[in-house]
């Protein structure tokens, strides 16, 4: 586990505001955390990316609070939830952390959220996709702010589930997100007239997949949906290739595809795979812009969307708990709410009462090998799917938040 403590870099004096004379801080200023994986699976997408997107944001948040500068400590919850649990715990009760960002895996995340639930503080989820975050598991001071399964399956399987025609069998990773990404695929994928002619689970993490893609070689299924992440999703691409898979006529359903995966696995054999995405860097200046600063600091490497979506919760959260003069958690998430959401990530934004975050997705295509312009020039983006659309409605939502 790595932790170290960085300060925010403040602008200019003329340029620092001055809090509400009002202001309640319990520790005089503010101090946040951000929790992922350092070393495991999801360490590309997330990990030492998501501390400097994050650190990126208090830069650019560029004032004190309440006189103090802003602290922000990292560390590695490995992917186990009693490692992220005792993290939370331990910076809540004796570290003075007023916030917790990214813990980019759905065991992770869920123990850190019953954490700043009892305690009154807050989580915001960047990396996880678990539906039970503003499902079952909503709080008043947890928000999920970049993806889900949900939106997952509005995007690329609705996409591909748009020739009835179509069958599916899935390879899953055998914890939450991986449950609830085939839930949700296979809700989409019946609700066009498709079929599911199975699945089968796999452990998390998993560096063999040959029994897996052997089942659903045999299946006959058209597209093989990838309902895993990070490495597991790497390997299976990669594996798939060496089994022969496309050249047999099967198709793989890149279900949770991140621009980290497209780089390991590499154009030739990634080429032409439809995902949905929160975030590209290459979309606009706006995207472009944070890009290259985010590049300067990760020898040239371009942010995912978790990456990104850290960054805009970061900065969301600073500019709310400034407006609201305090740390007390329900105030700040309340400010949340109420504050408009605009910067380099979200588009067309607002935090739901239930903690989900709606923006504007985008379905992506790979590029092929002829078509990249240059290194992380991957994704052709095909469409924008609207965030009312993109997210889970209220109306569909069990969290016990919700006005009926």
């Amino acid at each position: 586990m790595t932790c170290r403590t960085l300060a925010a870099a403040a602008l200019s004096a003329a340029f620092l505001a001055v809090a509400p004379a009002s202001a309640q801080f319990a520790d005089g200023g503010i101090k946040i955390g951000v929790l992922t994986d350092m070393s495991g699976v999801y360490s590309d997408l997330a990990g030492k990316g998501s501390v400097t997107a994050a650190q990126l944001a208090v830069e650019d948040f560029g004032r004190e609070i309440n006189g103090r500068k802003v602290e922000l400590i990292f560390a590695d919850h490995q992917n186990k939830a009693d490692i992220a649990s005792s993290i939370a715990r331990r910076w809540f009760d004796t570290e003075g952390v007023d916030a917790i960002f990214d813990t980019n895996s759905s065991v992770a995340g869920l123990a850190v959220r019953e954490v700043a639930r009892a305690k009154g503080k807050i989580d915001i989820n960047s990396g996880a996709g678990s539906m039970a975050l503003t499902n079952a598991s909503c709080s008043p001071t947890g928000a999920h702010w970049t993806w889900d399964t949900y939106s997952l399956a509005a995007g690329t399987a609705s996409a591909l589930a748009d020739d009835p025609k179509n069958t599916w069998f899935f390879i899953t990773a055998d914890y939450t997100f991986g449950h609830d990404l085939e839930a949700q695929v296979t809700r989409v994928v019946k609700a066009k007239g498709g079929k599911v002619l199975g699945s089968v689970k796999h452990p998390f993490p998993n560096p063999d997949f040959s029994s897996h893609l052997l089942q659903a070689q045999g299946s006959g299924a058209k597209i093989i949906g990838m309902a895993n992440a990070g490495a597991d999703t790497i390997n299976t691409i990669k594996q798939a290739g060496e089994f022969g898979i496309l050249q047999g006529g099967q198709m793989l359903g890149g279900l949770n595809i991140f621009l980290t995966d497209i780089y390991s696995v590499g154009l030739p054999a990634a080429q032409g795979m439809v995902l949905t995405t929160g975030f590209y860097w290459d979309m606009d200046e706006q995207t472009r812009a944070f890009a290259r600063r985010y590049g300067e600091r990760m020898d040239g490497r371009m942010p995912t969307m978790v990456q990104a979506g850290d960054y805009s919760a970061v900065l969301h959260f600073l500019r709310a708990a400034e407006a609201a003069g305090t740390d007390d958690g329900v105030q700040v998430m309340a400010k949340m709410r109420e504050l408009p959401i605009q910067d380099g990530f979200a588009r067309n934004a607002k935090l739901r009462e239930d903690g989900r975050m709606v923006h504007d997705m985008y379905l992506a295509q790979v590029k092929t090998p002829s078509e990249s312009k240059g290194p992380w020039d991957f994704y052709k983006i095909l469409k924008t799917i609207p965030g009312d659309q993109a997210f889970q409605p209220l109306s569909e939502s069990t969290c016990a938040l919700v006005k009926r």
